[in-house]
């Protein structure tokens, strides 16, 4: 049922905004984490977790960035993010990196 929308999303977010050449990866999964926690996305922002860490940010820039949003987006949106992010560490795959 959904498929025309799983297509917009895939060519329009990920091919066009995320293909662009503007931003190199890890600055643009950074600003992405900041975003979502501002608008309050947290089974956006646990997705974007994963792929900031597969673009090679680290766990302190995530955590540097959680703290950031905790002064511009307010402490109840950087507490649901610092929730968020733990579990996302405790996913095998992210819990040694």
């Amino acid at each position: 049922f959904d498929l025309p929308f799983q297509e917009l999303v895939l060519r329009y977010c990920w091919s066009e905004v995320w293909g662009r050449p503007g931003l190199r990866r890890k600055p643009r999964s950074m600003v992405n984490l900041g975003m979502l926690v501002a608008l309050g996305r947290s089974n956006e922002l646990k997705i974007h977790i994963r792929v900031a860490l597969t673009n090679g940010v680290t766990k302190d820039e995530i955590q540097e960035t959680f703290l950031q949003t905790c002064i511009y987006c307010g402490v109840p949106a950087a507490g649901e993010a610092f929730r968020v992010v733990k579990e996302v560490f405790a996913e095998p795959a992210f819990a040694t990196s």
